[in-house]
């Protein structure tokens, strides 16, 4: 019972994951993209926690770690930038 639970959230995460890359390609404003992008990081990281309960393995933890920080950092990155319109500030002496 539980693992036909487990495959069925994996296929609505599939579904959603394909609803949200439609969101990136076709998003009208640069923020809808980065909140589609966020999305699929989040949709990512919870689907490859549910294969490794199905799988028994904890291999896909340090996957999964791995993936959320670089989500996260990807996110605040182009937020920085929606907002300022650089990501990297430098001073420069003119």
């Amino acid at each position: 019972m539980i693992g036909a639970m487990l495959y069925t959230s994996l296929a609505l995460y599939g579904i959603a994951i394909a609803i949200s890359a439609y969101r990136i390609i076709v998003g009208p404003s640069l923020p809808d993209r980065v909140v589609a992008l966020d999305m699929i990081g989040v949709m990512l990281v919870s689907a490859i926690a549910i294969i490794s309960v199905l799988q028994g393995t904890k291999a896909y933890l340090e996957v999964i770690l791995i993936l959320a920080i670089l989500a996260f950092i990807s996110t605040i990155a182009f937020s920085k930038y929606i907002e300022r319109g650089v990501i990297i500030e430098r001073k420069r002496d003119d």
